[in-house]
């Protein structure tokens, strides 16, 4: 038995649906059976991996790593990611460091395989950080299958916060976020942007973001996201201008001429 999360509506209507009962549904996620088995197997096996290699030869325990940092499209490039992970974080030049994808570099981090003699698998908790993650995105990839501006909508309000939360600059945030396919998405949509938005130069790109952030939001910085209301605010404006989008790319030119020409 799989899990199908219930989505009853579209638009904010259905986000509130989501939100109400996304504690409900996730846990019925994660009663399914297989969605147990792989958890146990996890906490049962990670604890005894010492090396990037050991785990990469595990496929369970790799799809589970891999799914957890939304990198499971990469189970089918076991060197690329015993690279990533062997050459951990700390050092200058890592490959982790050099991708514009920051999962990467976080997936890295978090294994600690490349950085420390020990690495953090051996740690008590580590089992459960990397699965309350897998269980985040995983419920979001079954969102995804049915409605994906939801997925994209969640995993924004997973991440965003995050960033804010950083001890960088609100420079370096914005640059974090463009790093980030599905946030840039994210963020474009609900400031009004265009998907070109992302061909012009990058150094631009943050300017326009932190001149419509202010706009909309009376700040320029990231950091404002950490507050669940601004958050949320963001999250409305992305779904209600998805959903206008979405409106205008079903309606055909002559239907459009028909509404001005009534005007």
């Amino acid at each position: 038995m799989s899990f199908q999360p219930v989505l009853a509506l579209g638009g904010l209507a259905g986000w509130g649906f989501l939100k109400r009962t996304m504690a409900v549904q996730q846990a019925a996620q994660q009663a399914v059976p297989a969605n147990q088995r792989d958890e146990a197997y996890f906490r049962d096996r990670i604890g005894k991996i010492d090396t990037a290699e050991q785990l990469v030869a595990d496929k369970r325990l790799l799809r589970i790593a891999l799914t957890a940092f939304g990198l499971e499209g990469d189970m089918n490039s076991g060197a690329f990611i015993r690279k990533v992970l062997t050459d951990g974080t700390l050092r200058e030049g890592t490959l982790s460091g050099k991708l514009a994808n920051k999962q990467y570099q976080k997936l890295s981090a978090a294994f600690g395989f490349g950085d420390f003699s020990v690495p953090r698998t051996k740690l008590s908790d580590f089992p459960d950080k990397i699965l309350s993650q897998y269980r985040a995105r995983q419920f979001e990839t079954a969102i995804g299958v049915q409605n994906n501006t939801y997925r994209l909508a969640l995993n924004a309000q997973r991440e965003l916060p995050a960033i804010a939360g950083q001890k960088i600059t609100e420079t370096a945030k914005w640059f974090t976020i463009l790093g980030n396919p599905p946030l840039r998405e994210v963020v474009q949509t609900a400031l009004g942007l265009p998907k070109s938005f992302a061909s012009i130069d990058i150094d631009q790109q943050v300017t326009v973001l932190k001149a419509r952030a202010a706009a909309a939001f009376g700040n320029e910085g990231v950091s404002q996201f950490a507050n669940p209301a601004t958050l949320e605010t963001l999250t409305q404006r992305f779904l209600t201008r998805s959903d206008s989008q979405a409106q205008a790319g079903t309606t055909s030119p002559g239907a459009i001429a028909l509404l001005l020409l009534r005007r």
